[in-house]
């Protein structure tokens, strides 16, 4: 009895101290979120280890949807400081933050980073469209005949484009939890649709249809979800040379020895093309802070100092060796001041 009036009595100071009693319970930044940013914060989290008296933070990778509800699940030890996105955060998220206390975060744009889709360095190159890209993973698509939907019952990718292989259509790529996911359906789903008239026509008459008809992919087999491990995408592509994987730009440039990226619509995924925005698949990155934390869990400033320095985040930083797209150099002057003042998101 006296045991658990103790722990009551401890748990109502945690309550009323809010994130106060936090330094004493845990001396490291916690970071959660997206597997893309997971190697960029990795390597800041080790350098910033390093190089200050702070203790190396803990990077985790579960997803920027699975990050941002662990992020948002309130302010406190038990929640993470800071959350890594390979998407801005939704209203709906900062809705539910809010509801849990997290009130004040303090959004950070790292850089850019483009989705691939790349295949075994052991098969010729195919060269995709977008449209070809939906037209093999979109669950519904227009009957050529009649323009009406249809089960897509599509096999190869030379069902998809007399131009391509025949090759079985066997895709590995996210799951819905994952902001790459997100980013592929904005930027890939909802483009390549919109190239048949079917389609543009049915956004006329219904255009929530229309809409759930150009994000939602097929559940046959053609899609494979691979989970927020990039890595493994990487292992099955070497594994079998007839599958496409998609995940970020910075696994590909880890595992060029092994894969290689696909051109879509005539563009290479390289460095160049994606700072440039000709590579159509491209996509900003972010890490978001509990602002509640700061001075709270020891060493949130200064790894935010660390993250968006021109060491770190410049067009010569130790990131762009690891893939992330350096944001131009003014634009990244105007990040570095706001996070570093603890600039936060408007309510």
């Amino acid at each position: 009895m006296i045991k658990q009036k103790l722990t009551l009595a401890v748990a109502a100071t945690f309550v009323l101290a809010g994130a106060a009693h936090a330094q004493s319970a845990r001396d490291y930044i916690s970071i959660v979120g997206s597997s893309t940013v997971y190697p960029f914060s990795t390597a800041v989290a080790e350098q910033f280890g390093k190089g200050s008296s702070f203790k190396t933070p803990k990077v985790e990778s579960t997803g920027t949807g699975g990050g941002f509800k662990l992020f948002c699940g309130g302010v406190g030890v038990q929640h993470p400081d800071i959350s890594n996105a390979s998407r801005a955060i939704k209203k709906s998220e900062i809705e539910t933050c809010a509801k849990n206390g997290v009130k004040d975060i303090v959004e950070v744009n790292i850089g850019f980073d483009g989705i691939v889709v790349a295949s075994s360095k052991k098969t010729k190159p195919m060269p995709l469209t977008i449209k070809d890209i939906w037209l093999a993973l979109a669950k519904e698509i227009p009957d050529p005949a009649t323009g009406k939907l249809v089960t897509n019952t599509l096999k190869t990718w030379k069902d998809v484009n007399p131009e391509l292989p025949a090759n079985k259509i066997e895709v590995l790529g996210p799951p819905p939890t994952s902001g790459t996911r997100d980013a592929f359906v904005e930027l890939v789903m909802d483009v390549g649709c919109k190239e048949f008239a079917a389609i543009k026509e049915l956004e006329k008459t219904d255009e929530k249809k229309a809409k759930a008809v150009c994000a939602t992919v097929r559940e046959d087999g053609a899609y494979i979800e691979a989970g927020e491990n990039d890595n493994l995408i990487v292992n099955k592509l070497v594994a079998n040379p007839n599958a496409l994987g998609i995940f970020g730009f910075s696994f590909l440039e880890e595992n060029l020895d092994k894969i290689q990226g696909e051109a879509v619509n005539g563009v290479e995924p390289d460095f160049e093309n994606i700072a440039s925005g000709k590579y159509p698949v491209s996509r900003p990155l972010f890490f978001y802070v509990k602002k509640a934390h700061v001075g709270v869990i020891p060493g949130i400033k200064e790894f935010i100092a660390e993250f968006t320095s021109e060491k770190a985040a410049g067009n010569e930083g130790y990131l762009a060796g690891k893939g992330l797209i350096p944001l131009p150099a003014d634009q990244r002057k105007q990040v570095a001041a706001d996070a570093n003042a603890l600039k936060t998101l408007a309510p």
